[in-house]
């Protein structure tokens, strides 16, 4: 009898445990990002690119962005810091420093949210370096 009631306690304990385990993962916040990388094309040297990344708290929970950070210090992110609604929109802005980076590009952003696991979103493009302005072969006189 002592056995019986021994199994039943941890069958049912088991079941419980299982079923409070899929209900947190059901009703933990979720992140949907429109496109995960964007292509700036040909820019030119000196331009501050800039884009955003849309994304959508698909989840039951609001949405919290712990951290983003870029691969290095030419791209700067900015993103929402107050809870993202579910249901509702947000944008992390990348902004990508082209002076004096003339060539081909790639950059990450991290982004870090109770959502889960990371995800990278990425900038590309190749900047094109600037032709100065044509001087003048005539001089005023001073």
């Amino acid at each position: 009898m002592k056995k019986t009631l021994a199994v039943l306690f941890v069958l049912f304990s088991s079941v419980a445990v299982f079923a409070q385990a899929n209900n947190s993962v059901d009703t933990m916040p979720k992140i949907k990002f429109e496109k995960l990388e964007h292509d700036f094309a040909k820019i030119k040297e000196g331009t501050l690119a800039t884009y955003g990344f849309v994304f959508t708290n698909t989840g039951k929970t609001p949405l919290i962005l712990t951290n983003v950070q870029a691969s290095c210090g030419c791209t700067t992110p900015e993103w929402p810091k107050e809870p993202i609604m579910p249901g509702a929109k947000g944008v992390i802005k990348a902004a990508y420093n082209s002076y004096g980076r003339p060539g081909q590009f790639l950059k990450t952003i991290s982004v870090k949210s109770n959502a889960g696991a990371d995800i990278v979103l990425s900038i590309k493009g190749e900047v094109i370096i600037a032709t100065p302005e044509p001087v003048s072969p005539v001089r005023n006189p001073q």
